[in-house]
């Protein structure tokens, strides 16, 4: 069975820019030397007919070109890496490295130029005959008109790529695509673990194989491993938490045989963070992009406001999926059917929780922007707006946030007459707040 770690690998591997490249540059050179093997489907008297000896004209005007387009591809790209990495943070640049978009194009391009290259040289080197050239004109046809289409699409994608907002609409994509998979599927697909759960006397600790963050956690793997009565283990760190060689990160329970280093196998370590699982890093990735629109040095509270409207979109959307998804399965629970989203048996982890995902993104905006009325207002605009989406769930957590964003900008803020904006607007929702 292949280990979490080596699975993550191996994903993250077909992510990388040069596999795919790699892979577009074999495709160029298999078809430059497909002459070699159609060229008898090509009748004889076609000799008169295509003008077969334009191919090297063709391929030379596609080598050289391909070499300039691809060039400045690259330098492209590296410059909306950094303009991203500037105006929103680094920790975006992981998702624009992981582009399909870009990465289709310029492994086309490489491609391209290898099919080009490749076709000058065996050409030259007298390998085709008169229809094995016919065979490559036909082909280089149809690469150029690939090469027109991938250019017209480049072209389009540059429009937005690496600017601002399109980053920032990235990372709300990544955060609603894992918070819609934490409402889905609570604590990973496993039990859920309580906050102040203790560990049982008989369990045994297992500790990190390495430093580093988690990225990924094989629940799965961890599941086919408890397969007696009483057999349990017990994840006491999640995606995101950053882990030494002496961290407990689970303990198991029941087991005659030491299973460490399997348990281990399960986690998936890495120097950086991750998106997939780990929500709070999508949202402090936001927050960031807020901090430094409210920096002295920008002083964009537009893009801040922007933010906090994302933001709040984002929780409202998990909390209603949420909701949903606990009526179903108590609707199935009273049925006695069982849902796809059943949990594991026998594994036990926690999840994030609604507030360390406030703290994570409303803390740092409330912070840095504590001296801007207009931020502030947007601000306890979102957190009221959160409370009568789900009272249940965020109301007491609103009611907490609304009272330090209240302390901050009292601390911060210069002009009476702003304060007292605030504190009109803080005693609103908490009236607000009383009712639900």
């Amino acid at each position: 069975m292949m280990k979490a770690h080596q699975k993550w690998q191996l994903k993250n591997l077909f992510q990388q820019i040069w596999v795919r490249v790699t892979l577009f540059s074999l495709l160029g050179v298999v078809t430059a030397l497909c002459g070699l093997w159609f060229d008898h489907y090509v009748p004889k008297d076609w000799a008169d007919v295509v003008g077969a000896d334009a191919v090297d004209t063709i391929l030379n005007i596609l080598a050289s070109s391909l070499l300039a387009v691809t060039t400045f591809s690259l330098s492209t790209m590296i410059g909306a890496f950094g303009s991203a990495s500037t105006s929103a943070t680094p920790r975006a640049t992981q998702l624009l490295i992981k582009d399909q978009t870009t990465q289709n194009v310029l492994s086309s391009f490489v491609g391209a130029f290898v099919f080009s290259i490749v076709g000058i040289i065996t050409i030259q080197a007298g390998v085709y005959g008169f229809r094995g050239k016919i065979v490559i004109f036909a082909v280089t046809l149809a690469v150029v008109a690939f090469v027109v289409f991938t250019l017209l699409r480049w072209i389009n994608h540059l429009m937005t790529f690496g600017r601002l907002v399109e980053t920032t609409q990235r990372v709300e994509d990544v955060v609603a695509l894992a918070l819609t998979q934490q409402a889905e599927k609570p604590c990973y697909g496993a039990q859920c673990l309580e906050p102040n759960w203790q560990p049982p006397a008989q369990a045994k600790p297992v500790y990190s194989p390495k430093n580093g963050y988690v990225q990924y956690i094989d629940v799965h793997a961890l599941s086919l491993l408890c397969t007696e009565p009483g057999q349990a283990i017990y994840c006491v760190v999640q995606p995101g938490h950053f882990v030494t060689t002496a961290t407990v990160i689970a303990y198991s329970l029941g087991f005659e045989e030491d299973f460490s280093q399997r348990i281990d196998d399960a986690f998936a370590l890495d120097v950086d963070r991750s998106f997939e699982q780990d929500p709070r890093f999508g949202l402090c990735t936001l927050s960031e992009i807020a901090s430094r629109a409210l920096s002295p040095a920008v002083n964009d509270p537009g893009t801040a406001i922007e933010v906090i409207s994302r933001g709040t979109r984002l929780l409202a959307n998990f909390v209603v999926q949420r909701e949903q998804e606990i009526e179903t399965r108590e609707a199935a629970a009273k049925e006695g059917t069982q849902t796809t989203a059943s949990a594991l048996q026998g594994v036990y982890i926690g999840q994030a929780t609604d507030e360390e995902m406030f703290d994570d993104f409303f803390t740092p905006i409330a912070r840095d922007g504590a001296s801007l009325i207009e931020v502030m207002l947007v601000l306890l605009n979102a957190l009221e707006q959160l409370a009568l989406v789900s009272p249940q769930h965020y109301a007491p957590l609103v009611r907490q946030h609304v009272d330090w964003v209240m302390q901050r900008a009292e601390e911060q803020m210069q002009l009476p007459y702003d304060k007292e904006r605030l504190s009109k607007k803080v005693r609103a929702i908490h009236a607000v707040l009383m009712g639900v």
